[in-house]
């Protein structure tokens, strides 16, 4: 394992051990909104203050951009790009679907993965040219021909609602062009089972870079396609991501448009 991704290791799980004590000991849960529908815990800001500790001491000098804290000021080459607990809102109420993402990018090319998924203990790891593991076990993307046979993962626009409507068109026609539709709230979970094989694609629009750079690393690493909805790589800017099983992604894209 890469030195870098040995260390994102270390500090998900680490990240990810916050995130269970506060699940399981019932204490309540200090919630801020930071705009309509998002919402922010001591949980977040704990988990983000650990995985920025063990990044700082291993490699001092590296720049950061994480949810909570925002953008560090490095000049660096290296950006560790942290999202502390992607599904908050999940995680608040109990609904087992939340994740911590750790991408390490050098000269803004995504290097190293990790998405930890801390109820089930699933860690689903990436390095550029080296594969894609979960639980050290290769994964891949799945073969699906056609999007008609697609088990499809979705987000909704929840913060941004001026998309609401084009989402809404978007999602009545992958109702009817799809074999289902999935809305889970954790984007980076599911772009790392799109990896996995567990969903055949999945898109969203409104996203920031910490919920899709480390799940869009795993899903190109798995052998699948990652892009914008004009299927070019400029996902991380636009906000806006498509991906899926190759088959499956041209044929979304398609009805995306």
């Amino acid at each position: 394992m890469h030195p870098m991704l040995n260390v994102a290791v270390k500090a998900a799980r680490r990240a990810g051990a916050i995130i269970n004590r506060a699940a399981f000991d019932g204490t309540a849960l200090a919630v801020r909104s930071k705009q309509a529908n998002d919402f922010v815990t001591q949980v977040d800001q704990a988990a983000e203050s650990a995985i920025i500790d063990i990044v700082r001491r291993a490699y001092p000098a590296h720049a950061i951009l994480a949810e909570e804290s925002g953008a560090s000021a490095s000049a660096s080459d290296y950006r560790w790009v942290i999202d502390p607990l992607d599904g908050t809102t999940n995680f608040i109420h109990g609904f087992p679907q939340y994740c911590v993402s750790i991408a390490v990018q050098h000269r803004g090319v995504t290097s190293h993965a990790v998405v930890y998924d801390p109820a089930r203990n699933e860690l689903f790891t990436a390095s550029r040219g080296g594969g894609a593991f979960l639980n050290d076990r290769r994964i891949r993307v799945t073969r699906c021909p056609r999007l008609k046979e697609a088990l499809v993962g979705t987000g909704f626009p929840f913060k941004e609602l001026q998309h609401l409507d084009r989402y809404v068109r978007q999602l009545r026609t992958l109702m009817t062009s799809s074999a289902g539709v999935r809305r889970a709230g954790a984007a980076a979970l599911d772009l790392a089972y799109v990896a996995a094989g567990r969903l055949d694609a999945f898109w969203e629009m409104g996203l920031s870079p910490w919920d899709m750079a480390a799940g869009a690393l795993l899903i190109q690493e798995a052998g699948g396609l990652v892009g914008d909805f004009a299927g070019e790589p400029g996902y991380l800017e636009s906000g806006d991501i498509v991906a899926g099983a190759p088959k499956v992604f041209a044929q979304l894209l398609t009805a995306l448009r």
